[in-house]
């Protein structure tokens, strides 16, 4: 089913998230299946930043569903492990 442009929602972030220069956007979504609105959930996480040589914010953004998060946090968990908690290969 096609909704006029008209009458669309501006879809905005349910809840955000944000330390630093990072910022999590938790996102409510909908879409139609067998004839039926199903909602979903996403995410975006963005890092803003600005060049040395440049007087410009920019914007890096990934979009996550819900499954991506476990394996997110594992790689994120285990870069953690390796840059942080294992010292003894810097002595």
């Amino acid at each position: 089913m096609e909704i006029p442009k008209s009458s669309k929602k501006v879809n905005r972030p349910i809840k955000k998230w944000r330390s630093s220069n990072f910022e999590l956007a938790l996102w409510s979504n909908e879409r139609e299946v067998n004839g039926n609105l199903v909602e979903f959930k996403t995410m975006s996480l963005s890092r803003s930043f600005k060049k040395k040589d440049e007087d410009i914010w920019r914007n890096e953004v990934i979009n996550l569903r819900r499954m991506d998060l476990p394996r997110v946090l594992t790689l994120l968990n285990e870069a953690t492990k390796d840059l942080f908690l294992d010292k003894r290969e810097e002595n």
